[in-house]
């Protein structure tokens, strides 16, 4: 009996170590332009190695961001990266950031400028500070491909949809991790999950200023969708695609010393239900995630072939002066360049603008 009971502890743990998770690093895309290039094997390229070995070796951090540079005469750059709130001190962020740090320069072998997004973290340098600093631009759109007027009424989903991404980046720019969810229902069984957050050297007026900012691009007619910025992203959808806050840990409190009265025969079986409840549990999960990241996955890619193009989908619209009033009628506003509207998060200023990277 007891080596039969072992042999299906090992078998249940084996299966979970070996099923496929969703800790690999997801590429969505990335942005680069070609007006701003180095040499290769010059300084420059010298210094973003250093940069992106430096972001990798930090992606431990409990904050789950960290932003670093590495300046010589002429050669001066800026990086910075930013994991997905719910996966913060998990392996899939460190992944994710590796990731990242490994196929950049792959992607964009001599390009100074870059920003590249996955589903759990974003990477981006560029030999212009861009610290403490929202940039509107470089953008990206993208959609599911399930229509809101298929599950529950047009007018009511986009008055939830408002309140909720509303909601989201109030208490994203009020977080001190700058990162937020919100579970909002909409009608019967039908649930719509928010998620906003800004990179974490934002102050909290610019980190409202930029989701509110990509509120306005959202798609109004899908289930689902999300706005990836530089600086800021948010997100929504009717399934849940986050995950919940870690409970607290167990009490440590001792009970009676003394020998245990509970048969053998008891725990072990115990154990067992316990490992098939769980080993059921992760198999339903994955299957259900990865079905609907296949259906989100689709939309993005349809997108990507073109040219980043959202004309196509209606936007949720917000009134101008409620955005305005969160603002502060955008009092923190440097001024617009190539890359569109620059917003400063700190006393200390950047004057510079990198090029827009992304077709109007």
């Amino acid at each position: 009996m007891e080596s039969t009971t072992t042999l299906l502890l090992i078998f249940s743990v084996f299966t979970l170590l070996s099923f496929p998770t969703s800790t690999d690093a997801d590429y969505l895309a990335h942005i680069c332009p070609n007006t701003t290039t180095f040499t290769p094997n010059s300084t420059f390229q010298s210094n973003l190695n250093r940069l992106l070995s430096t972001l990798s070796s930090n992606a431990n951090r409990s904050t789950g961001f960290y932003n670093a540079s590495v300046q010589t005469p002429n050669n001066d750059v800026y990086g910075l990266f930013l994991c997905r709130g719910d996966v913060v001190g998990t392996d899939s962020c460190e992944t994710c950031v590796a990731t990242a740090t490994a196929e950049a320069p792959q992607r964009c072998p001599v390009e100074k400028q870059m920003v590249i997004w996955y589903d759990y973290c974003m990477l981006r340098y560029s030999n212009e500070s861009f610290f403490s600093r929202a940039d509107d631009r470089p953008y990206l759109s993208m959609w599911n491909t399930q229509n809101a007027t298929s599950i529950t009424d047009q007018n009511r989903f986009n008055e939830v949809l408002a309140a909720t991404v509303t909601e989201v980046a109030a208490q994203t720019s009020n977080s001190s991790h700058k990162f937020a969810t919100k579970e909002t229902n909409v009608s019967g069984s039908i649930t719509l999950y928010g998620f906003g957050q800004c990179t974490q050297d934002l102050s909290s007026g610019v980190c409202n200023w930029c989701l509110l900012g990509a509120a306005t691009q959202i798609p109004r007619t899908s289930a689902g969708g999300r706005i990836l910025k530089p600086s800021c992203n948010l997100r929504f959808e009717v399934y849940p695609f986050y995950s919940s806050a870690p409970p607290p840990p167990a009490s440590n409190r001792e009970g009676p010393k003394g020998k245990s009265k509970t048969p053998t025969s008891t725990i072990v079986a115990v154990v067992v239900a316990i490992s098939v409840s769980v080993l059921l549990f992760v198999v339903g999960y994955c299957c259900i995630t990865r079905r609907a990241r296949k259906k989100y996955n689709y939309a993005a890619a349809d997108e990507l072939s073109g040219e980043y193009d959202i004309t196509t989908v209606e936007s949720l619209q917000f009134d101008f002066a409620t955005i305005q009033e969160t603002t502060s009628n955008f009092s923190d506003k440097l001024g617009e360049g190539g890359f569109g509207q620059v917003y400063k998060s700190s006393p200390s200023v950047y004057e510079g603008s990198i090029t827009e990277l992304y077709p109007r």
